[in-house]
């Protein structure tokens, strides 16, 4: 089992690192060339700048029983489908029974914003919110060490 980061503008690498490094778990993070990652635990997998190439580089790095932290639900159901346990930066754990209605609101987003409507971004990150992805992150990686 490794952990691995859709890491391009991941507000908990310092939690996912300390975590990892704790329980002795290898670390992945996967970012694009504008992203520079040197924390001294991860492996750092850097790809060209481009639509979705580090989301695509990450899948293929996965294996059945890995963890994903991503926030891009597209990501979570390639990582669900391949095996693998997924989870956002806000610790929501990514399922077979919520994937679906997550990507349906993301492809009605989509619809309205090629539209030329708006939809609300997302709103300022607070502690409340590292919290919570450390909790679940921790719960996560002790669930999978146990399956070892």
């Amino acid at each position: 089992m490794k952990v691995l980061v859709d890491a391009d503008a991941c507000p908990v690498r310092e939690i996912i690192v300390r975590l990892c490094r704790e329980k002795h778990i290898p670390l992945v993070m996967v970012t694009d060339t504008s992203h520079r990652i040197d924390d001294g635990y991860s492996q750092v997998i850097t790809v060209d700048k481009g639509r979705d190439s580090a989301d695509l580089r990450l899948i293929n790095e996965v294996e059945k029983g890995d963890i994903v932290v991503t926030q891009d639900y597209g990501v979570a159901a390639l990582a669900l489908g391949k095996g693998c346990r997924a989870v956002s930066q806000d610790g929501l754990l990514f399922t077979g029974e919520n994937i679906q209605g997550l990507l349906f609101s993301r492809h009605v987003g989509q619809k309205v914003r090629r539209g030329g409507g708006r939809t609300r971004g997302p709103k300022k990150r607070e502690k409340a919110q590292d919290a919570q992805f450390e909790q679940a992150f921790r719960k996560l990686l002790e669930a999978q060490w146990a399956k070892k």
